[in-house]
């Protein structure tokens, strides 16, 4: 009765401690079903919403580079906050401090029911717009996985089960929590490419930018002196601000390369570190991804241009890993010379 008595009531690292398991389950539940949606969609592109692209735009995977970050984070810490929290409940804990618990147990298990309640609502309604297809499906079985296995655990808490089956509750479902995360994360690097294929498409996109503002220098130096410039150099601008672009990996040797092959035409060529993605995108998915290609027909995908993001298309910048050139001829129709000032 006496230890009763000299137990603390009301513990404030107890209460931070189940104020952090509370925030951090549902920041990795959340982030955990946003990884699996966003890479779902970007492997099983809806071709109601899809296009036949070429190329990289850094910000395609923005959804899932954010819920992937999130979820590395704070997994582990939902993990070690929930060990602390329950090697301190079964110290000993006082009466309010038992009060704090049960709130938290069912606020968690409240939480986690609007989250997957929101996410089923969201699946019913692409369900009634005509979406029976197979993201659909593994959205549905990872939603309920989700679901289930929060909600079963929560409530072996609130009973105050320690083992189920004969095996102990907390040590299985942190194994199991354990195994899943690893997968979804597995899962979208396979879709996204590891951080190296990310960096080395970066490289990419930006080759293809360097090479398309040297490429409208060209044309306007030929619109203003009616000639090609017999070199790169000749492109540079101080006084409007533009300089030359070097390749992003300088360092190694790499160069961008400028020949006049006539009056009229041009050559521009980069060393790439991998070949152009091509392939389905949703243009209105997670994280953006490209527009429509405007006016291109069936015939034309194979050697269709570069999209841009905002709709519209460029020249062909399609490429293979390593050297690769470009050639262009200037339409004076299209990119007619600018008049001559008249003299004062």
């Amino acid at each position: 009765m006496e230890q009763e008595i000299n137990r603390p009531k009301l513990s404030p690292k107890f209460f931070f401690l189940s104020l952090g398991v509370l925030v951090s389950l549902i920041t990795t539940v959340t982030s955990f079903l946003n990884l699996a949606f966003a890479t779902l969609d970007k492997k099983f592109p809806d071709v109601l919403n899809a296009v036949y692209s070429y190329g990289y735009n850094t910000y395609d995977f923005t959804a899932m580079r954010t819920s992937l970050a999130t979820l590395i984070i704070f997994f582990p810490v939902f993990v070690i906050l929930s060990y602390l929290w329950n090697k301190m409940k079964k110290i000993g804990i006082g009466h309010i401090d038992e009060i704090i618990k049960k709130w938290m147990l069912y606020l968690v298990v409240f939480l986690s029911s609007i989250v997957i309640v929101v996410d089923l609502v969201t699946l019913v309604q692409y369900f009634v717009s005509g979406e029976i297809t197979t993201r659909f499906i593994y959205k549905v079985i990872i939603t309920l996985l989700v679901a289930l296995f929060v909600g079963f655990y929560y409530v072996l808490e609130l009973k105050g089960r320690e083992k189920f089956l004969g095996m102990p509750v907390h040590f299985t479902s942190a194994i199991k929590a354990s195994v899943f995360v690893a997968l979804i994360i597995w899962f979208a690097f396979s879709v996204m490419g590891s951080p190296k294929e990310q960096r080395l498409l970066r490289l990419d996109d930006k080759r293809m930018q360097d090479l398309q503002s040297i490429q409208w220098q060209v044309i306007s130096f030929w619109q203003q002196k009616e000639k090609l410039p017999e070199d790169l150099k000749e492109l540079a601008n101080p006084i409007a601000g533009w300089s030359v672009p070097v390749d992003p990996e300088f360092s190694k040797g790499l160069v961008y390369e400028y020949k006049k092959l006539a009056d009229l035409k041009f050559e521009l060529c980069a060393t790439f570190s991998m070949d152009m993605p091509q392939g389905w995108q949703e243009y209105n998915s997670y994280g953006g991804g490209v527009m429509p290609m405007m006016d291109i027909g069936a015939k034309d995908i194979a050697t269709s241009s570069y999209p841009y993001p905002g709709g519209g298309t460029n020249e062909s910048w399609d490429h293979d890993a390593g050297r690769t050139c470009f050639e262009r001829t200037i339409d004076p129709d299209i990119y007619p010379p600018y008049e001559n000032p008249r003299p004062l």
